[in-house]
């Protein structure tokens, strides 16, 4: 299932917090659909949680006179173009930090933060990486959907190991890319051995 509900969230973030520190968090960062008041009530509460979160381009954004849609705010913006708002805008009933850049496509990517508004676009551009795992993960080569393994532990470990074997991967093709020669290495040392047999038999 693609989407999740805010308990769900909740319980998700809390377990995170009970490995790793609140100060060892530099932000989360979350797409659109990780939204809403209570959510952002639960960041907002103490131990404050550093965010960058996407939010929709019809979002309301309140200034404190007037309430504007985040496409009308941001109109302005060309394509590769960004900034940041002077001000806070309310939105689910918390005052924060506000972000746009115009992608090539013409649409509009707008990062709701609580803290530093002025690298919250580039901070937010990490989370793509992780969606790069995650496509790799699903679709591209590892078919982790495609498991018969329903046990939350075993999953755990399960996404721990393809994670890792993912890492393994990318470094690989780093190394085959900045060194050539390399992936012909890499070729030589992978034949299957009944192949290699057979060649010194020849």
């Amino acid at each position: 299932r693609g989407n999740s509900n805010t308990q769900e969230r909740f319980d998700q973030l809390v377990e995170f917090l009970c490995v790793f520190a609140p100060e060892d968090i530099a932000f989360l960062t979350a797409d659109r659909e990780f939204i809403g008041t209570q959510w952002f009530a639960l960041l907002m509460a103490e131990p404050v949680t550093r965010f960058r979160i996407r939010i929709r381009e019809s979002q309301l954004l309140f200034d404190g006179q007037q309430s504007l849609k985040t496409t009308i705010v941001f109109q302005d913006l060309q394509p590769q173009q960004s900034k940041g708002l002077s001000g806070k805008r309310r939105l689910w009933g918390h005052w924060l930090y506000l972000a746009g850049l115009r992608l090539e496509d013409g649409s509009l990517l707008v990062v709701a933060t609580n803290h530093a508004p002025s690298t919250a676009i580039a901070d937010y551009a990490l989370r793509w990486g992780i969606e790069t795992l995650f496509g790799c993960l699903k679709t591209r080569g590892f078919c982790l959907e495609a498991t018969q393994i329903k046990d939350p532990e075993r999953l755990k470990k399960l996404i721990a190991l393809l994670t890792l074997a993912f890492c393994w991967a990318h470094r690989v093709g780093e190394g085959v890319g900045e060194h050539p020669t390399f992936a012909m290495s890499i070729h030589t040392q992978c034949q299957p051995r009944h192949s290699i047999g057979q060649s010194n038999r020849s």
